[in-house]
């Protein structure tokens, strides 16, 4: 099924992304006479026309999503052929996409906004860029501790933020908890991105929930005491610095050390092979988890579709392909991990109400610098 050609300024269709993939570098079949061109064109004209009227039957949602993966990309189409709703994309930094809702006010065409990070989502929220949704499907696919307690965002996928080491330098008898990483023995041993990352600040944000601003910043110094280098590069940089041998363990997000296992660039995969996956925190307050997920926007104009497009990608099929693809724990609880996660172990998460990582993230971001983490 063709997408309808009609787009919104700035907005880029992605089954279009698909399809130019598909045909990069492959010019035989523009090798034709002027007569088969001829009806070719006449041909696509016509079937250009039905598509653009089953599309206005359909309608669209315009998409602001931070998310950068072929899955996604694939589950719009699936979503399109399905229901006839073109999704059309603008992709970008959380942030940015926020502030050009912020600018953008009742005349954004945005209607779903997508992210990684409680926070994020939180940040949008306190905005008041996003709306209440009432969905009992939204209900049933996504247990009440991963979506907003107001049902303004929705969990979507799982990322458990775990350690992995080199067992060769590391006997896992030697983990136990976040917390033990600040003790004398980790000193210029650990790895972890600097504290301008969401992740690593919904983490402190999580501390500051169970056990209070004191020890949170505590953990922070200790960290900081312990580094092997100055904080630098993403989740996976810290899996290669502790393969190369500057750490001997890491701290990062389940789903990139899945990317690193399946990645198509040799040293990300010798790395992973030679490190192990460690859930923290097992029997003390669980393994820090938090989600990517998904918001209706409070003006966004097509709010209806919108409701079924995020309810769409909390189904089992699209939640199995998120794990299968990604790498990602699924939100729905009828969706067992794919078998890349399962190899690694169950594991007991954080009982928060994820909420209070946005709620806490201001006070975490400053006890972290109080603490001198770069």
């Amino acid at each position: 099924m063709q997408r309808k050609s009609r787009l919104l300024t700035g907005f880029i269709p992605a089954v279009s992304l698909l399809a130019l993939a598909a045909c990069g570098g492959d010019n035989e079949s523009e090798e034709n006479t002027s007569g088969e061109n001829s009806a070719e064109e006449n041909s696509t004209e016509e079937q250009n026309g039905e598509d653009e009227e089953a599309g206005a039957e359909g309608g669209e949602v315009n998409l602001y999503t931070s998310r950068h993966y072929d899955t996604d990309e694939e589950l719009y189409e699936q979503f399109t052929d399905e229901t006839g709703i073109e999704v059309n994309v603008v992709s970008g930094e959380a942030d940015e996409l926020i502030e050009r809702m912020e600018r953008e006010g009742e005349a954004t065409e945005g209607d779903v906004f997508i992210t990684a990070d409680a926070g994020r989502l939180h940040r949008a929220k306190e905005a008041d860029l996003l709306q209440s949704t009432e969905s009992e499907v939204l209900d049933e696919n996504i247990p009440e501790n991963y979506r907003d307690a107001d049902s303004e965002w929705f969990g979507l996928t799982k990322r458990a933020r775990v350690l992995v080491y080199d067992p060769e330098r590391v006997d896992e008898s030697e983990l136990s908890t976040y917390e033990a990483l600040t003790e004398e023995k980790w000193e210029d041993r650990v790895l972890i991105r600097s504290s301008e990352n969401i992740y690593n600040q919904s983490l402190m944000a999580s501390f500051i929930e169970m056990k209070g601003e004191e020890e949170a910043k505590a953990w922070a110094e200790g960290i900081v005491d312990n580094m092997a280098r100055d904080p630098q590069g993403g989740d996976r940089d810290q899996a290669l610095g502790v393969a190369s041998g500057e750490g001997d363990v890491a701290v990062m997000n389940s789903y990139y050390f899945g990317q690193m296992v399946n990645s198509s660039e040799q040293e990300e995969v010798d790395a992973a092979e030679s490190l192990e996956v460690f859930f923290p925190n097992q029997e003390e307050d669980g393994t820090h988890v938090n989600v990517s997920g998904a918001g209706i926007t409070e003006h966004g104009p097509n709010s209806e579709e919108a409701v079924e497009f995020v309810e769409f990608l909390s189904s089992e099929e699209a939640q199995g392909d998120f794990s299968e693809a990604n790498y990602e724990y699924p939100v729905n609880p009828d969706v067992e991990p794919s078998e890349l996660l399962q190899s690694w172990g169950d594991f007991e998460e954080q009982d928060i109400d994820l909420t209070t990582l946005g709620e806490n993230n201001a006070r975490a971001q400053m006890l972290m610098n109080e603490a001198g983490w770069e």
